[in-house]
């Protein structure tokens, strides 16, 4: 399972994704302490979740990173897509949070160690 996590102000989303790459579902949490908790206590568990790819994790993302880290995931900055990318797909933050999840397995290059 892979995770991505959309990292805002005031707001966190986050999606889940099977093995094969199928959504899960996809919730947005505030960008708070309680926020935090509730979006981990959506996760299965470390042992279930292959990495938790969070965009942000140097500003918006960054407490969350940190929650995630003591919490036992594997946790993967994401690259945000081109901006030419993000307009011609449209936004949604449940829909880039499945972006950010996918990228994982697909692009090693998108991921940096945090």
């Amino acid at each position: 399972m892979w995770a991505g996590i959309d990292t805002h102000t005031d707001t966190h989303t986050i999606a889940l994704l099977d093995e094969r790459g199928r959504p899960l579902g996809a919730e947005t949490f505030t960008a708070d302490p309680d926020g935090y908790d509730r979006l981990i206590g959506m996760l299965p568990g470390p042992g279930r979740v292959a990495a938790v790819g969070v965009e942000g994790t140097n500003s918006f993302g960054a407490a969350l990173a940190r929650r995630l880290t003591a919490a036992g995931y594997e946790v993967r900055e994401v690259l945000r897509p081109r901006r030419s990318v993000r307009r011609r797909d449209g936004k949604s933050d449940p829909l880039d949070a499945c972006v950010l999840a996918s990228w994982r397995p697909l692009c090693e290059r998108c991921f940096s160690a945090v």
